[in-house]
């Protein structure tokens, strides 16, 4: 999907190929940009189409693309973001971090989307990101994650498992971002953090990243060091080769 300015030059703001992955909407969940499931829903597979759409319909383009561009990055989209509607975390924002789209959050105005309708896909086959997971979904994904991470340590695929371990700690920690810190519900969230670092660490070691290894361990023994006669957070140890939690 492209998206440009109504301007003379038509200026290009964001296209999505440049990702290298098509973008994924799932309609009927409220999304920020509510036109999006009204051009998409008119569409048919395979169809491209041009639509321009008015300010009022455009005002919140600047929050999703935010999280467009940093999901391309490989970065958390809800990184930093308040649990509030839309609108809400716009006047939590004083940058989006980019001059663009913080020209357009200050002057909201009409845009032009270019789309292709590449599928649409059942609702029970379609796999959610974590970071679009609800709070349950989340908790319900960790042990899952956990396992396969073990199962693939154990057939030595280290980087595959560190993956599953590290998206695990992701839903983790945006769970936690919503806790006070060292509060019941961020340390019982804590002490399921703890193992999955140590695994991801583990996983690291067999693949030579020993300085990424050291910042990890580091920083565990930092947050925990004379803390655990204060909070019931589990020690933390090395873990010996070959082994996992």
């Amino acid at each position: 999907m492209d998206t440009l300015k109504d301007d003379f030059e038509r200026t290009v703001i964001d296209d999505s190929r440049e990702a290298g992955m098509p973008m994924e909407i799932i309609v009927g969940k409220m999304f920020k940009l509510e036109i999006w499931e009204t051009l998409l829903s008119s569409m048919r597979i395979g169809e491209v189409a041009e639509f321009w759409c008015d300010a009022i319909h455009t005002g919140m383009y600047a929050l999703v693309s935010r999280g467009m561009r940093r999901i391309a990055e490989g970065r958390d989209p809800l990184e930093g973001q308040k649990h509030r509607c839309g609108m809400g975390n716009m006047f939590d924002y004083h940058s989006t971090g980019y001059d663009d789209l913080d020209e357009l959050q200050r002057t909201p105005q009409p845009l032009i989307f270019i789309m292709e309708l590449f599928r649409v896909e059942d609702p029970s086959a379609y796999k959610r990101d974590t970071w679009a997971m609800s709070k349950e979904e989340k908790l319900a994904a960790v042990p899952v994650l956990h396992s396969e991470g073990n199962r693939l340590v154990l057939r030595r695929e280290f980087a595959q498992a560190a993956a599953k371990y590290q998206e695990a700690v992701i839903c983790l920690r945006n769970l936690q971002a919503k806790e006070k810190p060292w509060e019941d519900g961020w340390l019982k969230l804590e002490s399921l953090v703890t193992p999955l670092v140590l695994n991801y660490c583990q996983c690291q070691l067999e693949l030579g990243e020993y300085y990424e290894v050291l910042e990890h361990t580091t920083e565990l023994l930092q947050k925990h060091n004379g803390t655990c006669a204060l909070h019931p957070t589990p020690a933390v140890r090395v873990a010996p080769r070959d082994s996992i939690l």
